[in-house]
């Protein structure tokens, strides 16, 4: 079943898991080709394949700490 609006999940000390249709720019203003409904962004600036987390999160002995919305 495909969502119709966004949903983004900050797991404690992993990534953050985006679902729904999004699309996703580089720095540069480039479209980043996702070919999935659900993609995991990396927190902890590990991951091999970033702006997409890849596990490296797994290996952290301490994680960014998590923010709460304004």
């Amino acid at each position: 079943m495909r969502r119709s609006t966004p949903s983004v999940t900050a797991y404690r000390e992993g990534p953050f898991l985006v679902r729904g249709p999004i699309t996703l720019v580089d720095e540069d203003g480039q479209e980043l080709c996702l070919r999935r409904d659900t993609i995991a962004l990396c927190r902890c600036g590990r991951s091999k394949a970033k702006p997409l987390c890849d596990g490296s999160h797994a290996a952290a002995r301490s994680f960014p700490p998590r923010t709460s919305p304004a």
